[in-house]
């Protein structure tokens, strides 16, 4: 069988995400697999959840998947929605054309809000959709941070004081695979109701751990919501993650890199 190519020296990766991962991540996720039901899993899930609640900036829950941030998209829809319901969203490049598509797939109604791809959303468009809106059809406007195809950037600060100043109830949802970790982000201060995230970009880990962070707001829509769902379900990853575990099988080492990269990440905050 041919052996992979392999180039001499280190591979330095330059590209918006994947981005290069540091050894002490690396050195972490190099470990012997745990049981994910013994007390020393339970430790660990405990660590990444309140830790990523500090990344996050956020007293709320923050779940994790493991998936890649198109999981995480699909987990803030299905979790809050249903069939028909509108969705405002707006154009800022491919990423957000990408979750504009999936919306629709489930069955969504999405408004897509054109720009030229140079500027991030923009909050006067969105508020003069939003007071048209007088049925408040519209039951979520999502936008993303910082778009990788782009470069663009979104002041969600102030698509959420338009959304105040228009007194509609929509939730409120940020795509920050980009930006979490790179850029100022603050969940709870901008008052989002999902915040969607993936391991691979910002935060410095390999592909495959997503993240939603979950307002009290959009909690109670959950409740509600009538978009079939069962691996992405709220409810079943909050109730084990009580007590550091998971539904299902998660990425246990993964999760070692991710209590390394929290660390690291919270010692420099201090610094």
């Amino acid at each position: 069988m041919t052996q992979p190519h392999r180039a001499p020296g280190r591979h330095f990766l330059q590209i918006p995400g994947p981005t290069n991962v540091p050894d002490r991540v690396l050195r972490a996720i190099d470990r012997p697999v745990i049981d994910h039901r013994g007390p020393e899993f339970g430790e660990l899930g405990r660590t990444c959840l309140e830790g990523l609640q500090e990344i996050f900036q956020t007293r709320e829950p923050v779940v994790i998947y493991p998936a890649s941030g198109t999981g995480a998209w699909e987990a803030a829809l299905v979790n809050t929605l249903s069939p028909g319901d509108a969705v405002l969203m707006a154009r800022t490049g491919w990423f957000a054309v990408l979750w504009n598509d999936m919306a629709r797939k489930l069955g969504l109604e999405p408004i897509f809000l054109d720009t030229d791809w140079r500027r991030g959303a923009d909050p006067a468009a969105i508020g003069s959709v939003l007071r048209d809106d007088r049925a408040h059809r519209i039951k979520a406007v999502c936008v993303v941070h910082n778009e990788t195809s782009t470069g663009c950037v979104t002041h969600v600060d102030e698509v959420r004081r338009v959304m105040d100043e228009c007194g509609h109830p929509a939730l409120l949802m940020v795509d920050a695979i980009s930006s979490l970790g790179a850029m100022e982000y603050r969940h709870d201060d901008w008052r989002v109701d999902v915040t969607i995230c993936g391991s691979q970009k910002g935060l410095m880990m390999p592909p495959g751990l997503s993240f939603n962070a979950i307002s009290g707001k959009a909690t109670a829509a959950n409740k509600n919501a009538r978009l079939p769902r069962n691996y992405w379900d709220w409810p079943a990853m909050l109730e084990m993650n009580a007590k550091g575990y998971f539904p299902y099988t998660p990425g246990i080492n993964l999760l070692f890199g991710g209590a390394a990269l929290i660390g690291m990440a919270l010692a420099a905050r201090k610094a």
